[in-house]
């Protein structure tokens, strides 16, 4: 782990001069003289030493005066690690700001959410970030006026609405302070850019934008899994794009994400251009794209049997989720069935329940219902036993009334015991929520059919008990470790689909 990197000056220094791609995210690099930051992968000639500074986020070198580089655009640098490995109150913090809480319910929102009153969230925000809540929010207001700007024709009063900026003229100062332009001449600078590359407009009321990540990633079993459990009407593969429907905070959307060499081409289109920063932040999360590569392949190569599965095919990702209940519900629906059978089991509930939804460009039909619609099903209606339709009713009951919490704000520990007193739910429910859901990245899935049989034909230990004990050398990736183990199987989820 490489928390608090930003202050260990030589090891900065070094990774700026190798101009190391690795680091992107880590931390930001403030050059005194000009008063510019930058990525530590910048393309320009590395500044004197002496006249670096480093700052743990864009948004604590933007509140020292900083402004961003036009050449390696470090506002758009993928997110730190760190927030998706941990579950502490600012990694929580953090993952929430991501998710647009600060803009649509204040720092007490964020602050309420978390459990912790505004002044401690906000101490110690700025003692790891060296930003508070506010001007991380402010950063990532930029940040999706940027894309804005440059991606559509919108006239600029309704992207500085839509950025969740409060008046034109807080828009136009905070877009020249950071990016030391006015909006008109960075959407013309953008528009140079675009004549030079002779790329085309996308099509109107669609967003079309890339999702950088740190290399390598391994797209196969990323997605592979999310088309081969893809709910029909909510999720499909077409023309080598994963797309699926969005709920979210102002109104829905559609995504269709497609794997290239060097980053996910995204298109959205949304009901209201609001949940813009929502949509690319769970579209990030949900295909783990502020992983760690190298450090995760690093610590599971230390394992002689993990080695050679890393050596074929490193950066493996852990796929996860847009809608965390949705996936709860989605993990029960397929306790001890096929993957064709879960997804029957949830397409039957998408069309009995799901709002409709339009795609003009393909075959997405529904929202997957929330946890209120799915709270009126009657059990007798579900093709399952009993036994299972009364955790399901359970489950959709405790997650409608609010008395079960999953979001990215979920404390982990204190989620998975709240899991594991629902009726049927045992460890292997447990795990893969959290694992898919939650994000922990050392959740492990040692019960699991595929995991034990990939044990056996590895030469590890096949019972869960054996295997987790060997697997506490994989710490704390056992999560990537299960996708390895995944690997060595024929079954779909492992390929990324023709």
């Amino acid at each position: 782990m490489r928390n608090g990197m930003y202050a260990d000056t030589e090891r900065c220094v070094r990774a700026v001069r190798s101009k190391d791609a690795r680091f992107d995210g880590w931390f930001f690099t403030a050059v005194l003289t000009t008063r510019i930051y930058c990525r530590p992968s910048c393309p320009v000639v590395p500044p004197k030493a002496e006249n670096m500074t480093f700052y743990p986020s864009a948004a604590a070198c933007q509140q020292a005066g900083f402004r961003a580089c036009k050449r390696c655009r470090p506002d758009t640098s993928p997110g730190s690690p760190e927030w998706d490995q941990r579950a502490d109150l600012v990694a929580r913090a953090m993952r929430l700001v991501g998710d647009g809480v600060v803009d649509r319910e204040g720092v007490p929102g964020l602050a309420r959410r978390l459990g912790y009153s505004a002044r401690q969230v906000e101490r110690q925000l700025l003692a790891e970030l060296g930003a508070g809540p506010l001007a991380l929010a402010r950063a990532q207001r930029a940040q999706t006026a940027r894309l804005l700007i440059e991606t559509t024709a919108l006239p600029m009063a309704e992207i500085a609405f839509a950025a969740g900026f409060g008046s034109i003229r807080t828009f136009n100062d905070t877009v020249r302070e950071v990016f030391a332009l006015s909006p008109s001449a960075l959407r013309e600078r953008a528009a140079r850019s675009a004549r030079r590359r002779t790329e085309s407009p996308g099509t109107s009321g669609v967003l079309s934008l890339r999702l950088p990540f740190r290399a390598p990633l391994n797209p196969d079993n990323l997605f592979g899994h999310l088309a081969a459990t893809a709910v029909p009407g909510v999720e499909e593969w077409r023309d080598g794009a994963y797309r699926r429907t969005l709920r979210l905070p102002y109104g829905h959307g559609i995504v269709a994400l497609t794997p290239e060499t060097d980053h996910i081409a995204c298109r959205l289109t949304l009901g209201d251009l609001r949940d813009l920063p929502v949509a690319i932040s769970r579209c990030r999360r949900m295909l783990d794209l502020d992983a760690d590569p190298v450090a995760v392949d690093e610590q599971l190569r230390t394992d002689p049997v993990l080695a050679p599965l890393v050596d074929k095919a490193p950066g493996r990702r852990v796929p996860r989720t847009v809608d965390e209940a949705e996936f709860a519900v989605r993990a029960v629906l397929g306790q001890q069935v096929s993957t064709a059978a879960a997804r029957t089991h949830a397409a039957r509930l998408v069309v009995a329940h799901g709002e409709p939804v339009d795609d003009p460009e393909g075959g997405l039909t529904h929202l997957f219902p929330s946890p209120g619609q799915l709270a009126d099903v009657d059990p007798e209606t579900l093709a399952m036993p009993r036994t299972r339709r009364t955790t399901f009713t359970t489950l959709v009951g405790q997650l409608a009334e609010g008395t079960l919490h999953l979001g990215v704000d979920s404390d982990w520990a204190e989620t998975r015991a709240r899991l594991l007193a629902l009726p049927g739910f045992g460890p292997w429910t447990v795990d893969v929520i959290a694992m898919r859901a939650l994000g922990d990245p050392d959740a492990f899935l040692a019960g699991d059919l595929g995991i034990r049989r990939a044990a056996r034909e590895l030469g590890l230990p096949a019972t869960p008990a054996a295997l987790a004990a060997r697997a506490e050398a994989w710490r704390p990736w056992r999560a990537y470790a299960v996708q390895y183990l995944w690997a060595t199987d024929s079954h779909p989820i492992n390929f990324l689909p023709v």
